[in-house]
């Protein structure tokens, strides 16, 4: 048997490495954090990569998840071996088909990277909230808690499922694990092979539909059977645990790592013990050694085999010193005596004492923590032991916030750290494509693959899509880490964006004596000058060694315009200590041949020469004994910005999130718009900058614009009274608006730096063809200017829309209702939504599918729709990735009906005469005729009795001015639009708008997708 390799994968990786190797049909659709799981099958396919048996496993995307339940459900009947992929609202797509796949007793075996379920707000991390989701369909439920556990479980479900006959759903906690970077032990293909019992196989085989030897599966039953043949899968769930049992025994024999349904460790004579799966319970486990070790008695059970629950196995696993327990769970069912885990522990306990199995009586009692990916630290563990030592403990309770509401969180010490020294702890903050979190997982390679130290990586993202903060924590030592939380006292941090020191405390995760490694655009002689005083006070106090780099210079002048990774890759491993240097740089020159090679020779060459130039250009700084800086950390929103914006948003901004209590928060998920103009990121290294002596006022970079960064406006001479001495302003050249000044004016905080409106200006210097009436120059040296500059402008009333030409040139000089999203640097979607809020965003409700159109739109802490001077702007919501046309249709449906009753009323109310036929037969066809309905609504309102018919009209009454409803497809495939359903709903024949921002939009031709250019409304 040859040698397992040591490798590093992810969670992700590990599982599908099992599953593609053991399948011959995938059907896979993408759904965050499972994607990479069937990337990679489909990737691995295309290569030409074969399974166990010598044939390369069929990969087939499908329009929906629905769809490829659907596909893995008829593969399976007509006697393939299947898999999946999938989470969260994905999951509960194939739901219909787990429920059939298990009533026919069908072996198969599916991947959940576990994730929290849409409620009050979407979320894209993890919990356990998808998964309990499916306790009744029958599936086995498996839980995996670190990556080689992924890895290994795998194997043990697609081995267990083949003899169980029961379906297998194995999970790993989204994000957590499925993108957490950690050195683990390969299986062999020969490795597989022992697990999957080739009779096994077989009998799978001849249960296939075939017309060979045809069989009816999946019949219509009356009462008279269908309880009957329900019960009679009984003996093949008892069965399970023990078939589970053996499987996992086989892979101990085999490979040396052994499992149990329920895995105990800690005192052998615990008297407080926790109940637990998932990555938590690996985070409990290092908590548990190291309470032992100082003298406590606890234990912890870790849960492998959730479904089917063996009671007796759960038994002979808890120590019989056991007196309390605290079940935790990562899920929350509102309304429920307790969740899902707990209330299994309790019925367990309850029988067993009742048949005879165990005289343990332990009092038990539930908690919840970790939903939506919320930290789960050692201290927190400690926290619920202390809870649980009470004479009497809460009887539920909440870990890891502060709820000030029902009050049903636990204190903890939050500065307890019990991470060994021997384990390097890096931190580093990044910006959303700038290559840190790629470079960072390069050096995770190369320490685990050229030492023998374990390696892990996980990665914090703003869930903006690009442009936002990412912080990479890493971490090295010479033992498997079951660390599955933050670093928080780090011996380097590196800051890759200098302007992150005015609005994150980077040092707070630096412990004393640590190195920080700023990327800074001011010398080693000029930096210090240019820290807030907060920054110079911790340098100083936690006696940090500082090291600076102009990253972006080196970048710059090998080629590497705005790629900074290799060079603060190269830093990392030159200050860090880590690795020898020779041996590190060598290494890194290495990597980059392996993830630059394909683009070819030069792009490999300018990666060596930027590794070469970053030693000459990283420089140590002098920490002065004393704070010498005249200025200290801005405020993260001004003082002008509303209360909610102070006191919640502000406190996201900042990454301190975490530190809000319940009662901070609105209980339905509703949140104010607008708050993306608090935000001022400044992350564009360079800005354009107008030349209004060269300008042609075409209003092309306003329009093509993806943040709303750049705006025209036309104004009245008299309002440049006060205006700021850098502000620009040029006579108009049109007729339309006679004797108006004309700007165009930037929101340098705002900007991304994409230079679209340089690439699409059409005015050049004849005598500098190089020089447009828009160039890129750097933005800091402009900051200050260009701020109040912007101010000013935003002063400037809006031109009046009613004398607009609706043209590309006219358009711009609307007032765009969506600013500064999160959308990546040079979106090429999000001109078509500031377009649309520029022509209806005042009477626009938008029902927008889940995609990267939801995540810039409707994301936290702050959002781009936005509300004019008389306070009108997009309503937004999102409803599912799948269901938005129909959404938008009940958008539709609602707002005719609300006119029609509001008509209704008018007629049936004593109202002016003239009032009522001007209101009822109004032209709305243009932006003139909406102005003056809109007048003839405010002289309803004051009109209307105080009756309660006339106060049914007051709520109704804005309803007869026309609303615009836009269906707004979110990202890859336009069924994302309905999957079929936008059919229905144009057939309904009511009037929406449907606006899909993407290369593969919808062509209404039978539920096809047909792949196009971007599209506007239709």
């Amino acid at each position: 048997m040859s040698e397992r390799p040591k490798v590093i994968f992810d969670g992700n990786e590990a599982a599908a490495s099992v599953a593609h190797r053991a399948s011959e049909v995938i059907a896979i659709y993408p759904i965050t954090p499972s994607s990479t799981m069937g990337e990679l099958a489909d990737e691995w396919s295309a290569a030409g990569q074969k399974n166990l048996w010598g044939t390369v496993p069929e990969v087939v995307e499908m329009q929906s998840e629905a769809g490829a339940a659907g596909t893995v459900h008829g593969a399976l009947q007509a006697g393939a071996l299947s898999t999946t992929f999938t989470a969260s609202q994905g999951l509960l797509l194939m739901i219909p088909n787990m429920y059939k796949i298990a009533g026919e007793l069908t072996s198969f075996c599916m991947h959940v990277s576990a994730r929290t379920l849409a409620t009050h707000a979407l979320s894209i991390f993890g919990d356990h909230s998808d998964v309990m989701a499916c306790r009744q369909t029958g599936f086995a439920l498996l839980a995996s808690g670190s990556v080689q556990e992924a890895h290994d479980l795998a194997a043990v479900a697609h081995a267990a499922t083949l003899r169980a006959r029961v379906p297998f759903l194995h999970f790993f906690d989204g994000f957590r694990t499925s993108h957490e970077l950690a050195k683990i032990e390969k299986l062999t293909d020969d490795d597989l092979r022992s697990l999957l019992d080739d009779d096994l196989i077989a009998a799978h085989r001849k249960r296939a539909l075939t017309p060979d030897h045809p069989l009816l599966r999946g019949s219509a039953q009356n009462p008279d059977v269908f309880f009957q043949a329900r019960e009679a899968a009984n003996p093949w769930y008892l069965a399970t645990p023990r078939i589970v049992q053996e499987a996992m025994n086989a892979f101990a024999a085999r490979v040396g790592r052994q499992y149990r349904l329920f895995d105990y460790v800690g005192h052998p004579e615990a008297e407080r013990v926790l109940v637990m799966m998932g990555s938590g319970a690996e985070v409990a486990h290092d908590a548990v050694d190291w309470l032992n070790s100082r003298g406590h008695k606890v234990g912890l059970l870790k849960v492998r085999l959730y479904r089917p629950f063996a009671v007796e196995a759960f038994i002979r696993a808890l120590p019989k010193s056991t007196k309390t327990i605290a079940v935790l769970d990562r899920t929350k069912e509102p309304g429920a005596i307790g969740e899902p885990l707990y209330m299994d522990v309790v019925t367990a306990l309850r029988e067993a004492r009742e048949d005879g199995l165990t005289a343990l009586d332990p009092k038990v009692v539930g908690g919840r923590y970790g939903l939506s990916s919320k930290e789960f630290t050692p201290a927190m563990v400690s926290g619920v032991f202390d809870e649980i030592s009470k004479p009497a403990p809460r009887r539920h309770f909440t870990v890891g916030i502060v709820d000030d509401v029902t009050h049903l969180s636990i204190d903890y010490d939050h500065e307890l750290d019990i991470e060994p020294k021997d384990v390097v702890r890096a931190v580093f903050f990044g910006l959303g494509a700038d290559g840190t979190v790629g470079a960072n997982k390069n050096s995770i390679k190369i320490i685990g693959e050229e030492t023998e130290n374990y390696a892990q990586g996980y990665f914090v993202y703003d869930s903006k899509k690009s442009g936002a903060i990412t912080i990479s924590h890493l971490r090295f030592g010479p033992r498997p880490l079951r660390s599955s939380y933050l670093v928080k006292q780090a011996s380097f941090v590196g800051c890759h964006q200098f302007s992150f020191l005015d609005k994150f405390d980077v040092l707070e995760y630096a412990a004393p004596g640590a190195v920080f490694l700023l990327n800074s655009p001011y010398a080693k002689d000029q930096v210090w000058d240019h820290l807030p005083r907060e920054v110079q006070k911790t340098l100083i106090e936690k006696k940090i060694r500082f090291f600076v780099i102009d990253a972006i210079s080196v970048a710059n002048a090998t080629g590497m315009k705005g790629r900074i990774n290799t060079v603060m890759q190269t830093c990392f491993f030159a200050i860090s200590g880590v690795l020898p240097k020779d041996e590190a740089i060598a290494a890194i020159k290495k990597g980059v041949q392996k993830s630059y090679g394909k683009k070819g020779a030069a792009v490999v060459q300018k990666n060596y020469e930027a590794i070469d130039q970053t030693l000459a250009n990283l420089h140590g700084v002098e920490v002065p004994a004393k704070v010498t800086s005249r200025f200290s950390l801005p405020p993260i929103v001004p003082d002008k910005a509303p209360d909610f914006v102070k006191k919640v948003t502000a406190v996201m901004m900042a990454g301190k999130g975490d530190l809000l209590p319940v009662s901070a928060f609105p209980v339905d998920g509703t949140f104010p718009t607008g708050t993306t103009r608090w935000e001022k990121r400044n992350i564009a290294v360079e800005i354009p900058v107008w030349d209004e002596g060269l300008c042609i006022q075409c209003n092309k970079c306003a329009m093509v614009c993806p943040h709303a960064t750049i705006r025209a406006k036309v104004y009245d001479p008299a309002k440049l009274e006060g205006a700021p001495p850098t502000f620009k302003s040029t006579d108009f050249r049109g007729n339309e608006f006679k004797g108006a000044k004309y700007t165009i004016q930037v929101a340098a905080e705002d900007c991304t730096g994409c230079s679209l409106c340089v690439m699409v200006c059409p005015a050049k210097d004849k005598s500098n063809p190089r020089h447009k009436a828009i160039d890129m120059h750097p933005q800091l040296p402009l900051r200050d200017a260009e701020r109040e500059n912007y101010d000013f402008f935003l002063g400037l009333p809006e031109t009046d829309r009613t004398k607009v030409r609706l043209d590309v040139k006219g358009a711009q000089f609307l007032q765009p209702l969506f600013e500064y999203s999160g959308a990546c640097a040079g979106c090429g979607e999000t001109p078509y939504i500031k377009l649309m809020t520029q022509l209806f965003g005042d009477r626009a409700l938008i029902a927008n599918a889940t995609g990267c159109t939801s995540i810039y739109g409707g994301n936290l802490p702050t959002t781009p729709y936005c509300t004019d001077a008389n306070g009108r702007g997009p309503a937004w919501a999102n409803s599912l990735f799948e269901d938005n046309a129909e959404f938008g249709l009940g958008f539709r449906l609602a707002a005719d009906k609300h006119e029609q009753q509001a008509r209704e009323l008018l007629a049936a109310l004593p109202l002016p005469p003239q009032l009522v036929a001007d209101l009822l037969s109004g032209d709305q066809s243009t932006d003139a005729g909406i102005a003056r309905q809109r007048e003839r609504v405010a002289a309803l309102k004051k009109a209307i009795p105080a009756t309660p018919q006339g106060a049914r009209l007051a709520l109704l009454a804005d309803y007869l001015v026309k609303k615009s409803v836009w269906i707004l497809g979110g990202d890859g495939w336009a069924y994302d639009i309905g999957y079929g359903g936008l059919d229905h709903v144009l057939s309904v024949g009511r009037k929406v708008n449907i606006l899909v921002v993407d290369t593969e939009v919808y062509s209404n031709t039978g539920g096809q997708a047909s792949k196009s250019t971007p599209i506007g409304a239709t």
